[in-house]
């Protein structure tokens, strides 16, 4: 894929949909007002949030890059996990946060590496009941329904179905509600026995939808979601969106941007931070595109 294409008039009518399709999807390069070139980055956000949520948490960011770079970052909006999933999968997105699995295999299929990741916090699946139920332990929802956000959700979905067979032996009927928040809404309903998430999305649940949860089982933890770029991104351009994130890392305003990702102190990181994740056994309830 040319991940710097620009406009062409198409030779022929039947492929102008897939021409604009491919230029949506791919690095461009621009006209300024002033007449300079201004290339376009595309981002991806793994849909743990809703659109507009997703949006105001990644716009300010995006624009402070912009300033900083020079270059234009475009955030492409996905509607659910497994659509981002599949145009991560394709090499779709020049720059992409995402979980750690997501990471291993995009890595391993497009060369995708890490950036930057939060470093106070390291990532755990968190099972969750509506406050009132009479559930106590994780083998009670033996062939109970449970909702996920998607099936390679990693804290929130492979974790703790590998969890739920290996530690507690039971089975359960998994629901794919496609975001974390209509997980927890699903739950606070009582629609579904029980929900997978992980703790940052939980904090960021309404105090109303927050107070008629209760965790019932925490996972084992690993490094969290790195914000990572695309082996087709100039080197020194990754090496300067890495400078600027690190640097709104300490400034007040940056760290409020950041906080609502959430990210509570940004660090670097690399691929050797997650290979540790093959020896979690979560490849059993992985699901192929």
């Amino acid at each position: 894929m040319d991940r710097n294409r620009t406009m062409k008039s198409p030779m022929q009518s039947i492929a102008l949909s897939l021409v604009v399709i491919l230029l949506c999807l791919s690095s461009t390069t621009i006209v300024t007002a002033e007449g300079g070139a201004q290339q376009t980055f595309y981002v991806g956000v793994v849909p743990q949030y809703d659109a507009r949520k997703i949006h105001r948490i990644w716009m300010p960011i995006l624009q402070a890059l912009e300033k900083s770079t020079g270059a234009h970052f475009k955030l492409v909006g996905t509607p659910t996990i497994t659509d981002f999933e599949r145009k991560l999968n394709a090499g779709l997105f020049d720059f992409a946060y995402m979980n750690p699995h997501d990471l291993l295999l995009a890595n391993k299929r497009q060369g995708y590496t890490p950036l930057v990741r939060d470093m106070a916090e390291r990532l755990h699946g968190v099972l969750v009941v509506k406050k009132d139920s009479s559930i106590l332990t994780p083998a009670e929802l033996d062939g109970k329904t449970v909702a996920f956000p998607a099936p390679n959700a990693l804290g929130a979905s492979l974790m703790i179905r590998a969890d739920l067979q290996d530690i507690f032996n039971i089975k359960i009927r998994p629901r794919y509600v496609n975001t974390h928040s209509s997980v927890y809404l699903n739950v606070a309903l009582g629609l579904n026995s029980a929900g997978g998430g992980v703790q940052q999305t939980l904090d960021q649940q309404p105090q109303k939808i927050r107070d008629s949860l209760r965790v019932l089982y925490q996972t084992r933890d690993v490094p969290s979601h790195p914000f990572s770029v695309h082996p087709g991104v100039p080197p020194a351009l990754a090496r300067q969106v890495r400078e600027v994130l690190l640097a709104l890392g300490k400034t007040e305003h940056g760290q409020s941007l950041l906080m609502n990702i959430p990210i509570k102190n940004i660090g670097s990181t690399s691929m050797e931070e997650y290979y540790s994740l093959h020896e979690i056994g979560i490849e059993q309830f992985h699901e192929e595109e």
